[in-house]
């Protein structure tokens, strides 16, 4: 019970107002009840809908005309026995000037009576102004722990109501459980109230529904994103140094590995051409280690708020710490932290995300492993490129030939085509300089040009697909160049 610990350390120690930002309202109005009755405190709730209530007295009367905000603060001053008062969706009555003098004055007035405000919002814009007499505090999400009670008594809760048929070992039960983290608790509720309801069974063969609903809620979060990665190594071509160093750190997030003295390997760093593979490399590691992929959505962590962006970031890390052991995968890192390497026009937003984000990377003790991708080393800050960020940084560099056929031959037998009957000597030959997404492209086209023409995908119509479209190589042929002569002798090749 971390959250109650801490917020009855919080009230303890006098702090007179506390915010706290969740979906979650009646789980911190539970934990309050139980934290006042431990204290021998009043505890008061308030929301517009009903107004101003005993909480600890269920069907108490409400002190009438308190529905109103302004009201409502106005009566709390007034309440004996130093009072826990509880108002759930504040902040956007304190849009109001009036109710937020009203506030402000209450705050001063709960300093020196003992009455403590205890703010639960599910949005997160709180005026500078009780920001600074706020303290907020963050929900952790549940534990593997709480998360196996939460399951066992929600399945009882259902089998009291219609019987349940349970078939479920110790193992499963804990495997079930460990592919619930990172979730709230009221959305891994959710999910295993839909899953025994669904037959009014409740066994191993839920797992499969489960992660898909657990997939569905993360993506509705916006910022951690499964990707599903290839069942096996063989569908990435070439990538050969990569696969060896993987194959060589597989067992290395185990227990036997911490006893032997080993570091959990905690991130690379994915340098390359656009187009080379980079993305398949985070793809490969989530593979061969058999961990859940998860990428972030840096876009999605910018928000106009002040504090909102750093808290997005907190939280979507927090989340993925939750998960672990996962892959933890940035694209394109240098497009969400570029404004650190320089003096930016944001007011150092960027800058103190990419600290919190290497404060992260430097501490955190979770098996996340970190993939971050980038296309562009000019607009890499230096911080993160020191030894020590990862554990290696890899350059991901165009396909050598015999590479090249080898992506040929995938992306062939990906569409039902027999490799043997073209001539992939000759396509290699003529693919010098396209990237691995540049030649799938061109096989896409050549399908394209046989089946206008009704005829059967051949050797030449790949090599007229190939020397129509002339690869990034060949267009930004400067940039490449610069991105190869950097990468030598810094980097560690790909293949």
């Amino acid at each position: 019970m971390i959250d109650r610990d801490k917020l009855e350390e919080l009230l303890r120690r006098g702090h007179p107002c506390v915010s706290v930002r969740t979906f979650e309202e009646a789980y911190v109005v539970d934990l309050l009840r139980d934290i006042a009755n431990m204290l021998d405190r009043p505890l008061w709730l308030w929301t517009c809908s009903v107004g101003l209530q005993d909480a600890l007295l269920p069907g108490s009367a409400i002190i009438a005309t308190t529905d109103n905000a302004a009201a409502a603060l106005v009566q709390m001053t007034e309440l004996k026995g130093q009072p826990i008062c509880v108002a759930l969706d504040l902040i956007p009555h304190l849009r109001d000037q009036k109710t937020l003098r009203i506030l402000r004055d209450a705050l001063r007035r709960f300093d020196e009576s003992g009455t403590q405000l205890v703010m639960i919002d599910h949005e997160d814009e709180i005026p500078p102004v009780v920001a600074d007499f706020a303290t907020r505090y963050d929900l952790s999400l549940p534990d593997e722990r709480e998360l196996e009670r939460l399951v066992r008594e929600t399945v009882t809760r259902i089998h009291r109501e219609s019987p349940v048929e349970v078939d479920l070992t110790r193992r499963g039960l804990r495997t079930i459980v460990r592919n619930l983290r990172g979730l709230t608790r009221r959305q891994a509720e959710r999910i295993i109230t839909d899953a025994v309801i669904d037959d009014r069974r409740f066994d191993e063969g839920d797992l499969n529904g489960i992660l898909a609903a657990k997939r569905r809620a993360l993506q509705r979060g916006g910022l951690l994103e499964y990707v599903e990665a290839p069942v096996d190594l063989e569908e990435i071509g070439g990538l050969r140094r990569l696969k060896a160093w993987l194959a060589q750190r597989q067992n290395a997030l185990t227990d036997k590995a911490a006893e032997f003295g080993l570091a959990v390997p905690r991130g690379v760093l994915m340098l390359g051409v656009q187009g080379a593979g980079k993305s398949l490399c985070a793809k490969a590691i989530a593979t061969a280690w058999q961990r859940p992929l998860l990428r972030m959505d840096v876009g999605g962590l910018y928000d106009r708020y002040v504090g909102e962006s750093e808290r997005r970031l907190r939280d979507a890390l927090a989340q993925a710490e939750m998960m672990a052991p996962i892959i933890l995968w940035i694209d394109e890192i240098e497009k969400a932290f570029a404004s650190a390497a320089s003096r930016s026009t944001d007011g150092g937003l960027s800058q103190r995300m990419f600290g919190q984000l290497l404060t992260w990377m430097q501490e955190h003790c979770t098996p996340v492993f970190l993939v971050a991708t980038a296309n562009d080393i000019e607009a890499l800050p230096p911080e993160l490129l020191r030894k020590g960020r990862f554990d290696e940084i890899f350059f991901v560099d165009l396909p050598r030939a015999d590479t090249r056929a080898e992506i040929f031959t995938i992306h062939l037998r990906k569409r039902d085509r027999d490799p043997s009957r073209f001539d992939l000597d000759a396509l290699a030959e003529a693919s010098d300089g396209y990237s691995g997404a540049e030649i799938e492209q061109a096989v896409i086209a050549a399908l394209h040009e046989a089946y206008a023409v009704k005829a059967e995908l051949s050797t030449d119509h790949i090599s007229t697909a190939l020397g129509n479209s002339p690869p990034l190589s060949v267009t930004m042929a400067e940039r490449v160049a610069a991105l190869r002569a950097w990468a030598d002798g810094r980097c560690v090749p790909a293949d």
